[in-house]
């Protein structure tokens, strides 16, 4: 399919109101679009139809509930037909760390029916690598036309940072992949609707192995950071105060370590690459192995200074994956508090942006003082700027705890220490 001038499009249906797919739709209604959203939970469907949202997201209500009022923006279960159709599925992993396509494949064959010549589709999902070419283009096929020459196909990852979303989705450059040029050409066409950062074309399966690989990138470097909290621990050494020295080199940056990688992306998106290569991939599993056992490493850091924790309450603070987002997915303070259960604990748990949250063996409380009246330890594992802020003199009062453990360097020892707390930090050894 030859393409000259540019293609216009009138009408999106995007697949999936997630975190990716929801900002996406409401983006392109309020840039002049007819958008259909489109998601299979009844639940999510109803909120937006009333105004409200199952995700936070700053900014994200707001622009939300303009694209609906404009009736530029419609929601429903059912796939629509449209000029361009965007997949923004979830692509999680299943048993094996497989990765899991069948949102993928299924938002693929809802599309079939509704395909007509010109039209364009766009794969966001995070994918492993020929997942457009081998995998959506022979489904999208049987609708008796023929990618590249009927209709255009492509791949453009999201590439944004939760809680920075909207301004991302805007200003970050995108990477668009056709599976020929004219239907790279057409993605560009569509998203400079709204993107103002630059549009970088090539083909489908470089532009999937991009997305993995700037996520196994972050991945990797965060193994290496969080195992020299571990050596840091067993050396006697303050890891935070050797990262900052080491830091002050001009070509080295080690990023910070914490209680483990999670988040719909960087913990998922490196097993995609193990997968499709395992005989390769050796340094991107073992990255990945370290990141996932980081959550053992908190818990048998609370043992040692709890001694135990059979029936020891834990104040677990944070369940988020990163600070300041409600995002739970793949999250590692997830992971700790049910380790913690499953070692006898009983761990009570403070989740500022997601007060609802349901975790199998851990009691989620909704107010932060009731989370702490009975502790015995206080653990922070998310740096939430509210958690970050806590003031010691005020805490002091609301529990009887007097051991913290702080996993993101969020507080300062000498403040808790000052009031008679004992101080125990991720990655800082005992130098006696």
């Amino acid at each position: 399919m030859k393409e000259e001038i540019p293609v216009r499009f009138q009408s999106i249906c995007v697949l999936g109101l997630g975190y990716i797919g929801l900002p996406t739709a409401s983006t392109f209604a309020t840039h002049g679009l007819r958008v259909t959203g489109v998601d299979i939970n009844p639940q999510v469907i109803s909120l937006l139809s009333e105004g409200e949202l199952h995700i936070y997201e700053p900014g994200l209500r707001t622009l939300v509930q303009a694209a609906l009022r404009s009736g530029s923006l419609s929601v429903q279960r059912q796939t629509a037909p449209a000029d361009a159709f965007i997949i923004a599925v979830p692509t999680p992993f299943k048993e094996g760390k497989k990765a899991d396509l069948d949102y993928v494949i299924a938002a693929a064959e809802s599309i079939v029916p509704h395909l007509r010549k010109g039209n364009l589709v766009v794969l966001e999902s995070t994918s492993p690598p020929r997942t457009t070419s081998d995998i959506l283009r022979p489904i999208l096929e049987r609708s008796g036309l023929t990618a590249g020459q009927d209709f255009y196909l492509a791949y453009s990852p999201e590439r944004v940072l939760p809680g920075q979303i909207l301004r991302e989705l805007i200003e970050n450059a995108r990477v668009i992949g056709g599976i020929d040029p004219a239907s790279a050409q057409a993605g560009r066409d569509l998203y400079s609707v709204f993107v103002r950062g630059e549009i970088i074309l090539t083909n489908a399966t470089t532009a999937e192995m991009v997305k993995v690989m700037e996520n196994t990138y972050r991945d990797v470097n965060i193994a290496v950071a969080n195992e020299f909290a571990r050596l840091a621990d067993r050396f006697g050494v303050d890891v935070w105060e050797a990262i900052a020295l080491a830091n002050r080199h001009p070509r080295v940056k080690i990023l910070n370590p914490g209680p483990g990688v999670g988040g719909h992306c960087i913990s998922v998106d490196p097993w995609f690459l193990v997968e499709a290569a395992p005989d390769l991939a050796q340094l991107i599993r073992t990255a990945r192995e370290v990141n996932d056992g980081q959550p053992h490493f908190v818990v048998e850091l609370l043992r040692r200074v709890l001694h135990g924790l059979q029936h020891k309450t834990v104040a677990a603070l944070g369940l988020a994956y990163k600070p300041d987002v409600d995002d739970l997915r793949e999250s590692p303070a997830i992971e700790i508090c049910r380790l913690l259960a499953a070692e006898g604990a009983q761990v009570l748990a403070y989740e500022p942006f997601k007060p609802d949250a349901a975790v199998e063996g851990v009691s989620i409380v909704p107010a932060l003082a009731a989370t702490m009246d009975e502790a015995d330890v206080l653990l922070l594992l998310v740096g939430h700027t509210s958690l970050r802020q806590l003031d010691p003199v005020v805490v002091a009062q609301l529990t009887k705890a007097r051991v913290v453990v702080d996993c993101v360097n969020g507080w300062s020892a000498a403040a808790w220490e000052g009031l008679g707390f004992h101080y125990y930090a991720l990655g800082v050894g005992d130098r006696g």
